[in-house]
């Protein structure tokens, strides 16, 4: 048993790490060419992007519903078909209209192939036996930009931007398809709402949670998904107005990665011991510690403010997965999921250009609004835990004391 939840671990970890590099990480490296080959500007580019993230934020549940019906390997099949055509359109697009037409395709495959359908495919196998398996695939998948982004450079400066599309179309078909084939097969949707054989040991699931976790939950995720996004779009330049040199700044953000594994790795170790309430508190402080001190004390501060950002998002990338799992249950997962996480995909979808906007008008300044955005989100999980206490007293002494 223990060998097949690794496989499917692997599986899953490697899938997602070609769905991420492909997608999401693939902008940064091809919108200058796409957009000179094109002739567009390389906003137009990340409005395409845009709108990608949009879609995905409008097919998750659906996605989701679908994944707690009949499991997640006939979805995430056919995502690797539909990343495959996405990156095919893109390959063969001739203008704007061709190009926006490529990214609602991959919209479409990153609302229904990204983490949260992994997540929700591990739960649908394996109920709330599925945290660690969770912090596994993240784990894994953690190194997508820093397999994605060398490549995806690579294939442009070697062959062109069209060729490295079409070799990410040809590496889902040939290697993303035959990796979520591998997963196992999910009970039939009756069962799935009973009790799986480790459910006793975990905390009671509520099923009427109310309106207030929901809500909660989606605000955390919006603004700590705002944030990331932000920090990706701009990172170099958030740390160039705070004196730091190019090369610098690429250094600094080059911490990030490995920061967030690390993070995981930690939360693997150690915090797993704990409710994830307490670890995502702690992960949405790590960000505005770190800006305050680059907004305090200056460019000195810039790597401490880089391996804070990427740990605390490396954790709160985990605890998208986990909190809900652990503060609803199992059953439904999949669509509460993707009901959740609709507010934090409309957020990234807006956050280069909303925080571009404020480096615009308050250059390094603009970092007091992640900063406030970081704070929001940690004290709406202190009262998320003292909410669960007084809803649920049986089970608030575990998120109380988290």
């Amino acid at each position: 048993m223990r060998q097949r939840r690794t496989t499917t671990v692997i599986a899953l970890g490697l899938a997602q790490t070609l769905a991420w590099a492909s997608s999401y990480y693939l902008p940064a490296m091809l919108a200058q060419p796409m957009a000179r080959s094109l002739g567009l500007a390389a906003p137009d580019i990340f409005a395409a992007f845009s709108v990608a993230l949009v879609v995905s934020a409008l097919v998750g549940p659906h996605a989701g519903r679908m994944i707690d019906q009949q499991g997640g390997r006939r979805v995430l099949a056919a995502t690797s078909g539909l990343f495959a055509a996405g990156l095919a359109l893109m390959a063969t697009s001739t203008g704007f209209t061709s190009l926006l037409l490529a990214w609602v395709v991959m919209g479409l495959a990153m609302g229904s192939g990204l983490y949260e359908a992994a997540f929700a495919t591990l739960v649908r196998l394996h109920r709330l036996e599925s945290r660690q398996m969770i912090t596994g695939i993240t784990l894994i998948a953690g190194f997508a930009s820093t397999v994605g982004w060398p490549l995806s450079a690579w294939l442009s400066a070697q062959w062109g931007w069209r060729e490295a599309c079409w070799t990410w179309a040809a590496l889902h078909v040939l290697v993303g398809l035959p990796l979520n084939l591998s997963l196992p097969r999910a009970e039939a949707a009756h069962d799935a709402a009973g009790p799986s054989r480790g459910d006793s040991d975990e905390p009671a699931a509520t099923p009427e949670p109310g309106l207030g976790p929901v809500l909660a939950l989606s605000l955390v995720f919006a603004t700590t998904w705002f944030t990331s996004t932000a920090m990706a779009a701009h990172f170099p330049r958030l740390l160039q107005g705070f004196g730091i040199g190019v090369a610098g700044a690429v250094a600094i953000a080059a911490l990030i990665g490995p920061s967030q594994v690390a993070a995981r790795l930690f939360e693997f170790g150690f915090l797993r011991r704990v409710h994830p309430l307490l670890s995502a508190r702690l992960a949405t402080l790590a960000h505005p510690l770190g800006a305050l001190g680059l907004l305090i004390l200056g460019g000195p501060a810039g790597a401490a403010f880089g391996i804070l950002h990427g740990a605390g998002n490396g954790v709160l990338t985990i605890a998208k997965g986990t909190l809900p799992l652990v503060i609803f249950g199992a059953q439904g997962y999949g669509h509460r999921q993707g009901l959740l996480m609709l507010p934090a995909r409309v957020a990234q979808a807006f956050a280069p250009w909303l925080f571009g906007l404020a480096l615009d008008r308050w250059q390094g300044q603009a970092l007091w609004l992640t900063t406030a955005l970081g704070l929001l989100a940690f004290g709406t999980l202190m009262g998320l835990g003292r909410l669960q206490t007084a809803q649920h007293p049986a089970a608030g002494g575990t998120a109380s004391g988290a």
